[in-house]
């Protein structure tokens, strides 16, 4: 979840207006232009809404209980965690991952968080924070498949999750593959045996091996190379950028994010 891409095309992303529009709910985060085309964002709510894609354990999935109302995952700790420490309460909005971008352009959500990576064709149109994790592409198959490298996918039946970056990765290698809206259709795909392999994340790839019996991950660094997840805002919203960047910099430092990722990895959750 190329360089990796999770790939959204510029094309859909609109033009930033004369002012930014307020996000969703009762954020109360607004702004004007400033000098130099600057968005000046005022966080003076009480409220920061995030916008995800709660298909992607363990960085986000839903669950009863979770972190934010329902939904739970890494991410959604990172992100309550930014809230906590900038006085305000964070929201979550779940949509398709391909929607995320367009919301933050439109104002619907202050940022985006949802196990994004860090590529030249985004940071066109957004700012990213600070990296927070580093993964790769790997392949899940079944234990007796006998794709070793990425090359083995050739002529086989591979499915990925439509807009991820096991999606680009796969095209950039020339293969025909099915896409898929959400993880868990994917891995039921392979277990049914309707596929032979599934190209995604790392870290997720894990917890789905660990869910499901008869499966195994395949990794070959020469064909994907390694990506950094970041938190999107929008282009020149400095304030918010900078408060994100002071919390997950202090996650990361102290560790927290570290823990939040073998917290999960060993869990059952979702």
């Amino acid at each position: 979840m190329k360089k990796l891409k999770k790939y959204l095309a510029l094309a859909c992303m609109g033009v930033l207006g004369m002012t930014v529009l307020t996000g969703c709910g009762d954020s109360g985060v607004s702004g004007e232009l400033g000098d130099a085309g600057e968005v000046n964002v005022s966080t003076d709510g009480a409220a920061i809404t995030f916008g995800t894609n709660a298909e992607f354990p363990p960085f986000e999935f839903v669950t009863s209980g979770g972190v934010i109302d329902d939904f739970d995952g890494i991410d959604m700790k990172i992100a309550k965690q930014i809230g906590d420490d900038n006085g305000m309460t964070a929201k979550i909005e779940n949509m398709e991952f391909d929607s995320l971008l367009i919301a933050l352009e439109n104002g619907q959500v202050d940022a985006v968080i949802a196990g994004m990576s860090i590529t030249d064709e985004r940071k066109e149109a957004v700012d990213f924070s600070v990296p927070y994790y580093t993964a790769t592409q790997v392949m899940i198959v079944k234990e007796d498949s006998d794709i070793a490298k990425a090359s083995d996918m050739e002529g086989k039946n591979i499915a990925v999750i439509q807009g991820y970056t096991g999606e680009e990765c796969v095209k950039e290698l020339g293969y025909d593959y099915e896409a898929f809206k959400k993880g868990t259709e994917t891995i039921l795909e392979l277990v049914n045996g309707k596929c032979d392999v599934v190209v995604i994340d790392s870290a997720t790839a894990e917890k789905y091996v660990k869910d499901n019996e008869g499966l195994k991950i395949v990794e070959d660094p020469s064909a994907f190379e390694s990506e950094e997840y970041g938190i999107a805002v929008k282009k020149g919203n400095t304030e918010i950028l900078d408060k994100v960047n002071a919390s997950v910099q202090k996650m990361l430092d102290d560790g927290t994010i570290a823990n939040w990722a073998a917290e999960y990895s060993d869990s059952d959750a979702e």
